[in-house]
């Protein structure tokens, strides 16, 4: 299986130390995977924006499974290779973890020092869907992939799930375990581009219970955010229903 991962990222003050330890602990986990840093030079940086560029470069590559992981954020194992093994046939996207668990400035100087993650001072974020996906192309880009008129901090993995869940007919399976994002400075989470954001996925929200609305809303994309390599737009998907179980209860790309 050919695995790729993929980390929006631009460097920022405060933010090397994280990006750096986590392609670390990716080449040592996924030692044949590609890993991938992805900056669609947008201003505002713009995750969303990155997510779907990595995934058409992890195509052009040939990937069987695209790990998309946050330049922070930090799996564990077992996890982790369970849910790259059910992504590859499932249809649906994977999240390797039940708990997100955020640390604090002291949390992550503890893990600089050698405390292992789940000893480390943390938050645990309830309702967390982002940090970390794993997917096929296909399924990515039949959940119609991340909407990039969110710009800046915030929201695109909420409506990204609801979108997923509306499409797909079931939302992102869990696998049991943890993450751990480390500690960087926080981005802006106010202004007008976030309240855009907020109003953005809003609109999410109300089209969640309508699969044709939510098929709607997503095909606005193509006027607003076209693809920054030039793709050609991927037709959506029929809601389905699937019988795999939801388990909780300029592009500038750079191979490191």
């Amino acid at each position: 299986m050919n695995i790729a991962v993929v980390l929006p990222w631009r460097s920022q003050p405060g933010r090397d130390y994280a990006h750096d330890v986590s392609v670390a602990r990716w080449r040592r986990v996924l030692p044949a995977g590609a890993v991938i840093d992805v900056d669609t030079g947008d201003e505002p940086f713009n995750r969303a924006a990155c997510r779907n560029a990595g995934v058409r470069r992890a195509a052009r590559s040939h990937a069987d499974v695209v790990v998309i992981a946050d330049a922070d954020t930090l799996a564990e194992e077992g996890p982790l290779r369970a849910a790259v093994e059910a992504a590859a046939a499932s249809g649906l996207v994977h999240l390797p973890y039940t708990e997100y668990r955020s640390l604090n400035a002291d949390g992550t100087a503890q893990h600089r020092a050698g405390l292992p993650l789940p000893d480390c001072s943390a938050l645990a974020v309830q309702g967390a869907c982002s940090g970390i996906y794993v997917t096929t192309p296909a399924t990515w880009w039949a959940t119609g992939g991340q909407d990039e008129r969110f710009r800046g901090w915030g929201f695109e993995d909420a409506a990204w799930e609801l979108a997923h869940t509306a499409l797909l007919g079931a939302p992102p399976v869990r696998h049991e375990g943890r993450v751990y994002a480390l500690h960087h400075p926080p981005g802006a989470k106010e202004g007008p581009q976030y309240e855009a954001n907020a109003a953005l996925c809003y609109r999410y929200h109300v089209a969640a219970s309508d699969p044709d609305a939510m098929r709607a809303l997503v095909g606005e994309r193509e006027g607003a955010a076209p693809p920054h390599d030039g793709a050609e737009p991927v037709p959506l998907p029929s809601p389905r229903r699937t019988d795999t179980p939801d388990r909780t209860g300029p592009d500038r790309e750079r191979h490191l």
